[in-house]
């Protein structure tokens, strides 16, 4: 490859990661048409609680691949390399049906998997280097855990929910209408029936077990989320501070992925902003539950000279975006405290009052840039698009939240806790 095709593939790289994350996977298929010719692509990775998959190309495969069949591929590769890429060429089911596929499984435990179109001589190593970067790119902003990607993930996440609970009840309803029935002794056909209940019954063990499997990867044992933490913060804390942590109560209630990724954001921002104090020997971090929410509590033996208002300006953000309280304060001489509560339910919107749940990841952009009372001009140049395509973007949400200016949809994404962009 020459020296200039290697800077547009970089350059190529770069813009694969600076968009929307539930984008990310047209980008990246977009970036490796030419590596790998492909019919469909799918990206799984369960740092996404509220949209796991990231997807492009033929919809009766990308819209009907399902979570338990990508987890199926990915337990065959195995285990996660700690210092590589696990890649493979294989069958694998998608959409129920089977396909030839590529399947590399990054170190960060992301699986890639690819359907190539007709037999293609493909260098998988290029393959895997490209996605390894893609893969980090993905870990790095669900840590991050910005408002526009908690609030699109709050919202995806109570979509599912509200879905999958629906399916189990008529589904479950249906089942054991059937159970009951063939229970009954008036039936004669004794073999047809013990047919019919066995499959009965293994339909509700499958759903029952589709049901867990939803909810392990939607939430996270509040215990397993602080143990994470610990591990963030060990490389970020200076040699010198000690780190008391406090853990949350065990057997608690699990918290939704968003509120696990947000609170460790805080909490690593929170540190970040103390640590740099003189002659501070001792950080306090806690978590609590009290049933409803996930209780943050962060203290220093500090001087109390950390500048509050610009913790608060990178802390409270993600905290509104999920419903949650923000409080600080701090005491010449006896150091300082910040404080979070972070809901652990989706509360349900008042009658009549728009949401961010009826927006796109890009249109929530949009709306933050309008909130700062940008123009399209300039709302083009910060998101790196056409004004024309922030023109667009800008009439499709004045449609969807009913407004007639700019001004009145600032105004509800104001209300309803957008911030503005910076």
């Amino acid at each position: 490859m020459t020296g200039r095709a290697e800077e547009d593939r970089l350059d190529a790289l770069r813009g694969v990661l600076v968009g929307p994350l539930p984008d990310i996977g047209r980008r990246f298929s977009a970036l490796v048409a030419q590596l790998v010719p492909h019919s469909a692509l799918v990206i799984f990775t369960r740092e996404c609680t509220g949209r796991p998959r990231k997807v492009a190309g033929d919809p009766r495969i990308v819209d009907r691949v399902t979570v338990a069949e990508l987890d199926r591929v990915r337990s065959e590769l195995g285990p996660a390399q700690r210092d590589s890429s696990v890649v493979r060429r294989t069958a694998a089911t998608l959409g129920g049906r089977e396909h030839s596929v590529y399947a590399i499984l990054d170190s960060t435990d992301t699986l890639l998997v690819v359907v190539p179109r007709g037999t293609v001589d493909v260098d998988t190593r290029l393959l895997a280097a490209l996605f390894a970067v893609v893969a980090l790119g993905i870990q790095q902003q669900v840590r991050h855990a910005s408002p526009a990607y908690l609030a699109e993930s709050r919202a995806a996440s109570a979509e599912r929910a509200r879905t999958v609970a629906e399916l189990t009840e008529a589904h479950a309803a249906t089942l054991e209408t059937i159970l009951a029935t063939l229970r009954s002794p008036d039936l004669d056909d004794t073999r047809a029936r013990t047919t019919a209940r066995e499959f009965a019954t293994s339909a509700l063990i499958g759903l029952r077990t589709a049901v867990d499997q939803h909810r392990e990867m939607a939430e996270e044992a509040v215990t397993t989320a602080f143990a994470r933490l610990r591990g963030e913060l060990r490389g970020l804390v200076p040699s010198g501070v000690v780190v008391e942590f406090v853990d949350p109560p065990v057997g608690g209630r699990g918290l939704p992925g968003e509120v696990a990724h947000a609170a460790r954001a805080v909490v690593r921002g929170a540190v970040l902003g103390l640590v740099v104090q003189p002659d501070l020997s001792r950080v306090r971090v806690a978590w609590d539950c009290d049933g409803a929410n996930l209780l943050i509590d962060v203290r220093d033996d500090g001087r109390g000279a950390v500048d509050l208002a610009e913790l608060a300006r990178q802390l409270r953000p993600r905290i509104e975006t999920l419903g949650g309280t923000y409080e600080s304060e701090s005491t010449p001489g006896w150091g300082s405290r910040l404080a979070a509560t972070l809901p652990l339910d989706h509360a349900e919107p008042a009658e009549g009052r728009h949401t961010l749940s009826v927006l796109g990841p890009r249109e929530i952009e949009v709306l933050e840039h309008l909130v700062a009372g940008r123009r399209n001009r300039v709302i083009a140049e910060r998101l790196r698009v056409s004004e024309s395509t922030v023109k667009f973007h800008v009439a499709a949400v004045l449609r969807k939240l009913d407004v007639g200016t700019r001004g009145e949809a600032a105004a509800l994404a104001s209300e309803a806790g957008v911030r503005a962009a910076p």
